[in-house]
């Protein structure tokens, strides 16, 4: 072990309990499965009622990380006074013009949550609406989930979360006296959609497994027992979300899982409509909608558009025999999303991993008159749209970023193609561009495919092999990761360390083939790619073997754990937050919030022996062995919904008891929160330092 790693400790060693599990004629033992609390339900609503024997083993595994971590006390703390020093603590959103007000997000100076604020379009004078500070309180967890305002400006509707289980309960108050109605609207997803005459308000319920499956019409001042159910879905594999289209026309109900997806549409004047379906589900068949005139656009793979092309349909006939080409698809050209403007139609698309942004103008009648395109030149960057209120405007928003350049935001007219900077990211601290290098490097994997890899390190940085490595990887459900800037990689990168992102198969880095190809029976790619990325940041000169700490979280963290089986020797440490690494157990569990939604994404090991063999093989809680791994800590939190905190206790644990050599095997479980940590700007800082300071530490870099 390297000279600042801290004197072995005892760690606890998880009690061992036969728990059989028979399935297509094989009989696997689980002797941790008890770490899964049968009532996790009601844990995830009421945290107190987890069973004691599992409290006592998550608060013990916390003390021994508390106690290992602890000699880097004061690195922590200078870590958190960095990150903190890099963010402008009063720091406030570019206002968004809604008709007579204007709208934005700021922080105060030592806040920790967010304060929702308007001003008259024509006035400085700020009213807030929202003080997330405190509507807090001293509550140990406070997330508020939206906070959206009414047609008419007379009321808002913002969500809470007050125990991290991502159940939100939906309040309502006036925006002229600052009082709270009655409403109360408990158990929901927390977006909510309002209709056009701002008494109506559409909202999602979640049920007793967690999964989104109803939709619901409130009445503003009426009880919630009597609202009236628009949409309910039977299906425990579909997923259903309600938004408002750009024009603030339709109220879109969508129903979806990883592979299919229907739109239902409710005029937003008439909310009381019956809804009224686009084009049935089928399956593989994927489509989201918007409007423009009298003209749905809808973003689809169907015909064979794997990349997604967009066609149009007549609002009054919007069957799918009427659908007609609009964009056409281009493979190798993944069209991402689209935006809706009276005169334009805005899409994001990205061609050769690199994101752009096409506008089309439009005539009376919807039909496209010219493209234009805004591009920019560095070698990894990234770019994203930036919904508004106003639906008749020239104006569009973005914000482009890159690992070197700090997040901007520009208003684009579309007529004039003139690009205006309304707001660059501050780094109180200091921040100067030129101090970093961003490159993007391909790794070529055994089976031929190049892997994009994004670097950033400091200009000083010697490339001779001797420089640590964090890279990072995700690689699951299409989810491109961006290369963008972030404050808390800097901590990292001016100590010498290279950040890397390997855009492993799984994701959409190089179009939707590029993530057919890490899915289901071809997930192994994602994990081969990872490996191929470290080798090639070996051979190419930047590190060394063994110098490389691997990061990743959630589905990522399966990322995590299966590199630490397959190629323990590559990394010199593992950071596995919130990991979804029991893989095999929780797609056999129809009863956990996200199984029967995954299986076109895992593959359902319940009924199809192949899947359950396949997963089985690459599963990391099931595939741990009894040889030398990677120092490894690992994080989750107790009222997870999405990954739940049995997977890494019990992980760790099978790790702990199995593998051989003196590694450290660390398990952070935030009893107080879930899947995405703590809450609060700065408490999430802390977390953060922690993860730092650990691969740091590992590297003796502290």
């Amino acid at each position: 072990m390297a000279k600042r790693m801290p004197a072995l400790l005892t760690p606890p060693t998880a009690e061992t309990r036969p728990h059989p599990i028979t399935l297509h004629g094989q009989t696997r033992d689980d002797p941790y499965a008890w770490l899964r609390d049968d009532n996790w339900q009601e844990v995830m609503r009421e945290p107190g009622a987890l069973a004691p024997d599992i409290r006592t083993y998550l608060d013990a595994e916390n003390a021994y990380c508390k106690a290992v971590m602890a000699p880097t006390q004061k690195l922590q703390d200078a870590l958190f006074a960095e990150m903190k020093g890099r963010i402008r603590e009063d720091d406030s959103t570019v206002p968004a013009p809604d008709g007579r007000f204007k709208y934005f997000m700021k922080y105060r100076t030592g806040g920790q949550h967010p304060i929702f604020c308007r001003k008259h379009k024509n006035g400085n004078k700020e009213e807030i609406l929202l003080d997330g500070d405190i509507q807090a309180g001293d509550s140990s967890y406070f997330n508020i989930g939206d906070c959206d305002h009414s047609p008419d400006h007379k009321l808002i509707a913002f969500s809470v979360d007050d125990k991290g289980s991502e159940y939100f309960t939906i309040a309502l108050r006036d925006t002229q006296t600052g009082d709270d109605l009655s409403d109360l609207l408990p158990g929901t997803t927390g977006h909510v959609a309002w209709g056009s005459d701002s008494r109506s308000l559409f909202y999602t319920t979640l049920d007793d497994n967690h999964r989104p499956n109803k939709v619901f019409l409130h009445i503003v001042g009426t009880p919630d027992d009597k609202d009236m159910l628009v949409y309910e879905e039977k299906d425990p594999g579909f997923f259903v979300g309600v938004d408002k289209s750009e024009s603030g026309r339709f109220i879109l109900i969508s129903a979806h899982d990883h592979e299919t997806s229907e739109v239902w549409c409710i005029p937003a004047h008439a909310p009381q409509s019956t809804p009224k379906l686009i084009a049935p589900r089928t399956p593989g068949l994927q489509y989201e909608i918007t409007d423009i005139a009298e003209t749905f656009f809808i973003l689809t793979n169907a015909d064979e558009a794997e990349d997604f092309a967009i066609m149009t349909a007549p609002i009054n006939a919007p069957e799918r025999n009427h659908w007609a080409s609009f964009i056409v698809h281009r493979p190798g050209c993944l069209i991402l999303s689209q935006l809706a403007f009276h005169h334009f139609h805005v899409r994001l698309e990205r061609f050769g991993g690199l994101p752009r942004i096409v506008v089309t103008r439009l005539n009376d009648q919807g039909g496209a008159i010219e493209n234009h395109t805004i591009a920019f030149e560095e070698e990894a960057f990234s770019l994203s749209l930036i919904p508004g209120y106003e639906f008749e405007t020239d104006m569009m928003r973005f914000s482009y970023s890159s690992p070197t350049t700090p997040q901007q935001v520009f208003d684009y007219n579309m007529k004039t193609k003139k690009r205006t900077l309304r707001k660059t990211q501050e780094v109180p601290s200091g921040h100067d561009p030129d101090d970093y290098v961003t490159r993007r490097i391909m790794a070529r994997t055994e089976d031929g495919a190049d892997v994009p890899v994004t670097l950033l390190y400091h200009r000083i940085t010697k490339l001779d092999g001797t420089a640590p490595v964090l890279l990072y990887g995700y690689g699951a459900y299409g989810h491109t990761i961006p290369a963008g800037f972030s404050t808390t990689r800097l901590s990292l990168v001016d100590r010498g360390f290279i950040y890397a992102i390997a855009h492993i198969r799984g994701s959409k880095a190089l179009g939707y083939g590029w993530y057919r190809k890490g899915k289901r029976d071809q997930k192994i790619n994602s994990f081969t790619d990872f490996i191929a990325a470290g080798n090639t940041l070996v051979k190419q000169g930047f590190t060394s073997r063994g110098h490389i700490v691997a990061h990743g979280g959630s589905a990522g963290g399966m990322l995590m754990g299966a590199v630490a089986n397959m190629a323990p020797e590559l990394f010199r440490g593992i950071i596995a937050d919130v990991p979804f690494v029991d893989v095999l157990n929780t797609m056999c569990d129809k009863t956990l919030p996200l199984t029967p939604p995954e299986w076109p994404e895992w593959g359902n090991p319940i009924t199809d022996k192949n899947a359950f063999e396949y997963i089985k093989s690459y599963s990391p809680y099931d595939n741990v062995s009894a040889q030398s791994y990677p120092h490894i800590l690992a994080t989750a939190g107790l009222t997870d919904p999405r990954v739940t905190y049995w997977e890494p206790a019990k992980w760790v644990a099978k790790l702990r008891a199995t593998k051989v050599g003196d590694s450290l095997v660390l398990l952070k479980t935030n009893m107080e929160a879930g899947h995405a940590g703590a809450a609060g700007r700065f408490d999430h800082l802390k977390e953060i330092a922690l993860t730092t300071a650990f691969a740091l530490m590992v590297n003796d870099k502290g």
